[in-house]
């Protein structure tokens, strides 16, 4: 799923692309694309674009008349700058939306079909799709401090709550705990002041530092590789990988449909975590050091 740096890199692509444009034609071509039918989506043809902000992991488009275009891209869902009059390509595409420069396509490589494009009216219309989250980026300590410890979580969970933190999903955490040398299990309750300091700043600086480097990869052109899965992440997507810090190989666990990615070494002192799935199959065999995984493995 699209996350807040990748979010921002598309904010930045469709600025000189639609901004002070007039959307001359958009057409949805999957039925379960729009979730909503007052105003309806023809509303805001003709209607030209006056901002782009994000809302969490949503993209809106500000239209004249107090109109809103609410994109939640989900875990599939990409946008795609083509030549003016472009066809949505075979079944992955789901809508298309012409401007006098070119045409916007949004695809969805994924057959569950999660994304969502909701049209709003007011901002009291668009509000009720803002979650809540803390905007970390603008938060300050004792902010990020409040909105960790309001509920009692692990770290992972806190995290990526969108009532939490605005922005933040599986992948970005992994690299945010890894950063901060915490446990993705550790509970928000029982962090000290140094820990929580710690999260703060790692959790900024990774984010921020992902953001200049999409930016410099993408330069003037419009994303095309916008993944959860990137060279240069630290845990994310690197099971059995060498961590870069310490060289110990990248351990998971896994929970419903979402998995967490973690230096054993590097952030549980060498404990390894207890998967819920193989955790109860293996039980007394389930290893519990990275010493005991490593010799295992190797037999």
């Amino acid at each position: 799923m699209p996350e807040l740096p990748d979010i921002v890199v598309y904010l930045d692509a469709l600025a000189p692309r639609i901004l002070g444009l007039p959307l001359e034609r958009a057409q949805v071509r999957s039925p379960l694309l729009l979730r909503t039918a007052v105003p309806p989506l023809s509303a805001a043809v003709g209607k030209t674009v006056t901002g782009l902000r994000r809302l969490g992991k949503r993209i809106v488009w500000a239209m004249e008349d107090q109109i809103f275009l609410v994109f939640h891209l989900m875990v599939a869902g990409r946008f795609k700058w083509r030549k003016r009059g472009a066809k949505p390509p075979g079944r992955i595409g789901l809508a298309t939306f012409d401007f006098p420069d070119g045409t916007l396509l949004l695809t969805e490589a994924s057959k569950k079909q999660r994304a969502s494009l909701h049209v709003v009216h007011g901002e009291s219309g668009l509000a009720a799709h803002n979650p809540g989250g803390l905007d970390v980026l603008a938060a300050d300590l004792p902010a990020f401090r409040a909105a960790l410890q309001s509920e009692s979580h692990t770290l992972k969970r806190a995290l990526t709550d969108p009532r939490l933190f605005d922005g933040i999903g599986n992948a970005y955490s992994d690299e945010i705990l890894h950063a901060a040398k915490l446990s993705p299990l550790q509970l928000t309750g029982r962090l000290s002041d140094e820990e929580i300091a710690r999260l703060y700043e790692a959790t900024r600086r990774t984010l921020l530092g992902w953001i200049e480097r999409l930016r410099a990869e993408t330069g003037s052109a419009f994303p095309e590789k916008v993944t959860a899965f990137r060279d240069g992440m630290a845990v994310h997507g690197r099971y059995k990988q060498p961590c870069p810090v310490c060289g110990s190989p990248v351990q998971r666990i896994r929970y419903a449909e979402n998995e967490a990615n973690y230096c054993a070494t590097c952030q549980t002192g060498g404990r390894v975590l207890a998967d819920r799935g193989l955790s109860r199959l293996l039980k007394d065999d389930w290893p519990r050091s990275l010493e005991e995984w490593e010799a295992r493995l190797g037999s």
